[in-house]
């Protein structure tokens, strides 16, 4: 008996390798060794995983997913990112739903973030389509598509000016709605917490909708704190951001693991959240809720980012004359236990 709810992910967390492994192995690659060969067979299985593919028909193409998030080795940010495994997730059901195959490789990169090599997939020309998730230079992206000549989608990745789809959250407008809120709460001193000037573009979205919403309100005071989106800078631009301006009231995070941080070292200082000090973040992962209190965040539906992703490729291979559509997905907040009125004006 098949199981429709299996996924790529169930299959590569059963077999104790990673998805990139577990790809080779079910659309029938040779550069996997006889052990993980074996290993990724019997979870799939023990799942009845619906799409297990041992030899691809003559002529069958599939789509490609590829995914890296600075320099990483064989698509372990799809098990490790709590963002991105969502949105594999939904690329991988909506595959399943249209009969697809799916192939999943990465490409290294280096420090400044350019390609130092292209998976065979792409070299060999063996897709119909490619999905690009996540973080890449312009350039790179290009490359990707001059590569395969074949339909390129962009999931929260940009490439201004390319010819390519892309499907994106709507950053700015989320942020406005985080901010907008901490506002009609009572707070005036409002910290930004996790982005950069020069920082990747969902993010300096993110940094645009904070200060649209101040500037709405006409509120002309800022309280930034440059950084990137890590839990331990989160952590320390807070620290930073307190002992400078005491006064503030409430933190705007650019993502959840950034509003841990915040949350850390509030209580490090001695403050309580939300009562001395309120809590946005942006995303809504899965540790959101887990969180005492609980985390007060924009969702992102990243299931249907990597849905949608694969409806645009569809389409777009019916029609590839069409000019490049660019599809934003709308967030929503979700109240919980991280804001309240500020105890201080």
């Amino acid at each position: 008996m098949t199981n429709e709810k299996a996924t790529l992910r169930d299959v590569a967390q059963l077999a104790g390798v990673s998805l990139g492994t577990a790809s080779n192995v079910l659309n029938n690659r040779v550069n996997v060794s006889e052990e993980a060969r074996a290993k990724v067979v019997t979870a799939a299985t023990t799942l009845g995983y619906r799409h297990q593919v041992r030899l691809m028909p003559s002529g069958q193409r599939g789509l490609s997913v590829i995914g890296t998030i600075g320099k990483i080795d064989n698509g372990e940010v799809m098990t490790t990112n709590p963002f991105y495994s969502h949105v594999l997730t939904g690329v991988e059901r909506e595959c399943q739903r249209h009969n697809l195959s799916l192939m999943i490789a990465n490409i290294e990169v280096d420090a400044m973030n350019r390609p130092a090599s292209m998976p065979p997939m792409l070299m060999d020309k063996q897709v119909d389509g490619v999905l690009v998730i996540g973080t890449f230079l312009r350039d790179t992206i290009q490359l990707i598509g001059r590569q395969v000549d074949k339909p390129v989608i962009l999931i929260d990745a940009y490439a201004p000016g390319s010819r390519f789809d892309s499907v994106l959250t709507d950053n700015i407008n989320g942020a406005y709605t985080a901010v907008d809120y901490l506002i009609k709460q009572g707070h005036r001193r409002i910290g930004l917490i996790g982005s950069g000037p020069d920082g990747y573009p969902s993010i300096r979205e993110r940094r645009k909708g904070y200060l649209r919403a101040l500037k709405h309100h006409k509120i002309s005071q800022t309280y930034i704190e440059d950084g990137l989106l890590t839990r331990e800078t989160g952590y320390h631009a807070t620290i930073a951001l307190l002992r400078r301006s005491p006064e503030v009231t409430a933190i705007f995070a650019c993502n959840d693991e950034v509003s841990l941080g915040v949350m850390s070292a509030a209580r490090d200082m001695g403050l309580d959240v939300p009562r001395d000090l309120s809590v946005v973040g942006f995303d809504d992962i899965d540790l959101a809720q887990q969180l005492n209190p609980q985390l007060t965040t924009m969702r992102v539906d990243k299931m249907l980012l990597g849905i949608l992703a694969v409806r645009q490729l569809k389409q777009r291979s019916d029609n590839p004359d069409y000019p490049a559509i660019t599809t934003l997905v709308s967030t929503r907040l979700m109240v919980r236990d991280t804001v309240c009125p500020p105890s201080r004006m």
